[in-house]
């Protein structure tokens, strides 16, 4: 089986020196399962068994760490923007959870990046300068590790905690996420690349499950596009490999146009030719 993992996300835009807006997530590898309402300071479960197993004093005490830090992180950077040389706007972004290795321990982790760069990591109860953050990674890692309490507690939570969370979190939501649900796959034609060309477009829709970013419902969509010389279109074929088609692919024919038309001119001439049976047979008996 692969690994699977659950992290927070804390984003945190800051405008200028009075000014910042943050935004809270939760993910289960590329499933959002939790958003964060700023005002209430607590988890908004997008689904029902998003909760896991755990008990409400439980959760509490995630949604405590998390509001704490919440507050307290994006402070640090608001207080010493001048001293690592921040310039306005910038953003920086927290991750924190664990990897589940199935029949192996769990693996914990806590990243910093700014401006979508590694910035600073947490390993063995302390923070580590990433090589790209250069001499501001260091500044920053000095004063994250200054702070014994909050290390200590975050040391606490990814590798201690957080494989629990998401033990359960899996165990509750087991029928949801082992469902299978079959592609939709049709074919079309995109904006001609050219003279004498075609884009040939493979749409696949609904399915479940996948690794990339989901529908509202869960499901997934896919679109892969052909660059083709018009007249070797003839022949190709969309097939699709789905763990919900049990083996058997799914394989869709391109149809050139003029074929089309040829079916569509058949179908005229065959109804032409009906109609005048009937009125012939109306003269006839009438």
């Amino acid at each position: 089986q692969e690994p699977i993992s659950v992290r927070i996300i804390l984003t945190t835009s800051f405008y200028n020196r009075s000014w910042m807006q943050n935004q809270g997530s939760a993910w289960l590898d590329e499933l959002q399962t939790h958003a964060w309402d700023n005002k209430t300071g607590a988890f908004i479960f997008l689904r029902h068994w998003y909760k896991g197993k755990l008990c409400s004093k439980e959760l509490m005490g995630v949604e405590e760490l998390f509001s704490s830090y919440y507050i307290g992180f994006p402070l640090k950077f608001q207080d010493h923007g001048s001293q690592w040389q921040l310039e306005y706007p910038f953003q920086v972004q927290l991750a924190l959870g664990c990897e589940l290795h199935f029949g192996e321990a769990s693996v914990g982790f806590m990243r910093i990046a700014y401006q979508g760069t590694d910035l600073i990591s947490f390993q063995n109860m302390s923070w580590w300068p990433s090589p790209e953050g250069g001499s501001r990674a260091q500044q920053v890692c000095r004063l994250f590790n200054q702070d014994h309490e909050d290390n200590e507690l975050m040391h606490t939570f990814i590798i201690d905690y957080c494989p629990h969370y998401l033990s359960s979190f899996l165990d509750a939501g087991k029928a949801d996420l082992q469902r299978q649900v079959r592609p939709e796959v049709w074919l079309s034609t995109g904006p001609s690349p050219g003279p004498g060309r075609l884009m040939l477009v493979c749409h696949v829709s609904g399915f479940y499950p996948s690794d990339i970013l989901p529908h509202a419902d869960g499901t997934w969509y896919l679109r892969v596009t052909l660059d083709v010389i018009a007249r070797d279109a003839a022949g190709l074929t969309c097939r699709v490999r789905h763990s919900s088609l049990g083996g058997r692919d799914m394989v869709l024919y391109w149809e050139q146009p003029h074929s089309m038309g040829l079916v569509f001119l058949a179908v005229i001439v065959l109804l032409v030719l009906l109609a005048g049976l009937a009125l012939w047979l109306w003269k006839r008996w009438y």
